[in-house]
């Protein structure tokens, strides 16, 4: 049976696709799985707890500008790619699965060298620069989003955790409400801006949170677990600095707003929900175009962090709010955007490639 490697890390945007394309695998026919990571990034914590070994690359940053780092580099980035050759080797890799990150790049480099097929997969709109190079050499190309300028790069949506895949979200309404204090029968708008909070969505929220009550909606806000938001105490308003069943959070959700990092618009769009973004503005502007699909399908509306305030949710997401009949066409326009068999997908393009003549 193959022996894959699954390269990436660094975030949980990296991270968490990689582990459900490893549990398919695993799962499928018994294959062997490693994942290939640093010690620094999440993966040194996430892949062990789920029972993979986590074969260890050195962090080689790409240089940005000149300075003694980038002097460093080419030295330091060869040694990464001969520890990945050595990996490569002493486990008898068949496929290299790269998922971006610091760990994929000397991984695609090494498995060419070794002649081994590798698969790139991009799960944000905007690519990486190691998946851009990757994709040159690449048996297979994988993205998550239409339009993604990949070489080669054909969709596949982005690899889900299984509670998202799985969810039953009429069969756990009432599950969810209890959990967090609400009436099933009554709507609810979900905010959250991941696990640190998204302070401007906060700040708006801690504006506006009377108008939405006031217009029907119940509200249901993850503020971040370094929020110090203070907690009316109100019925109808539950406030969480973290929530750990995210799944549940879904299942309640009638309307969400929240970032667009690439996984909460691959999940929100594979379980059909209405979503109003506020894309992060820090970094490549990747979160913009990640919620371009969604927003050009109907299924979303996007609004500028900048001038997101409390002003803001009550000239927009308030009148949404009455708009019964525009929620439910955003709602059936989601369904036609968003999959639940990224995984599966995924999969399907690294058999390709082992299976492709030559090999």
């Amino acid at each position: 049976m193959p022996t894959y490697l699954l390269a990436g890390g660094g975030t949980a945007g990296h991270v968490n696709p990689l582990l459900a394309v490893a549990d398919l695998l695993r799962e499928r026919d018994g294959d062997t799985v490693l994942v290939l990571g640093t010690a620094e990034g999440l993966e040194s914590r996430l892949v062990p707890e789920r029972g993979y070994e986590l074969l260890i690359v050195d962090k080689v940053p790409f240089p940005r500008r000149p300075n003694r780092a980038a002097a460093a580099f080419p030295v330091r980035f060869q040694r990464a790619v001969g520890q990945v050759r050595a990996h490569i080797r002493e486990h008898d890799v068949d496929v290299v699965v790269g998922f971006g990150g610091y760990a994929a790049a000397p991984a695609y480099v090494a498995a060419r060298r070794e002649k081994v097929p590798f698969v790139v997969h991009e799960a944000n709109a905007k690519p990486g620069l190691a998946n851009v190079l990757g994709a040159r050499r690449a048996a297979a190309v994988g993205v998550a989003f239409e339009g993604t300028p990949l070489r080669g790069g054909e969709v596949v949506g982005m690899p889900l955790r299984r509670e998202v895949v799985e969810l039953d979200r009429a069969a756990n309404r009432a599950a969810a409400a209890a959990e967090f204090g609400l009436d099933p029968g009554r709507p609810v708008l979900l905010v959250f801006g991941g696990s640190l909070g998204a302070l401007r969505l906060n700040a708006a929220f801690a504006d506006a949170w009377g108008d939405v009550l006031a217009a029907g909606w119940q509200l249901l806000h993850a503020t971040g677990e370094r929020s110090d938001l203070v907690d009316p105490g109100v019925a109808g308003y539950t406030q969480r600095r973290y929530i750990d069943r995210m799944d549940l959070a879904f299942a309640l959700a009638d309307l969400i707003v929240s970032r667009s990092g690439s996984a909460t618009v691959s999940e929100i769009s594979a379980l059909g929900l209405p979503a109003v973004y506020v894309p992060y503005a820090v970094g490549n502007g990747e979160q913009r175009l990640n919620a371009a699909s969604a927003v050009s399908a109907g299924a979303a509306l996007l609004l500028d962090d900048a001038t997101f305030d409390g002003d803001a949710v009550r000239s927009h997401i308030v009148p949404l709010l009455g708009d019964e009949a525009r929620i439910t066409a955003m709602a059936d326009a989601a369904r036609g955007v968003g999959t639940r068999t990224g995984t599966e997908d995924l999969v399907a393009l690294i058999d390709r490639a082992l299976a492709a003549p030559g090999r």
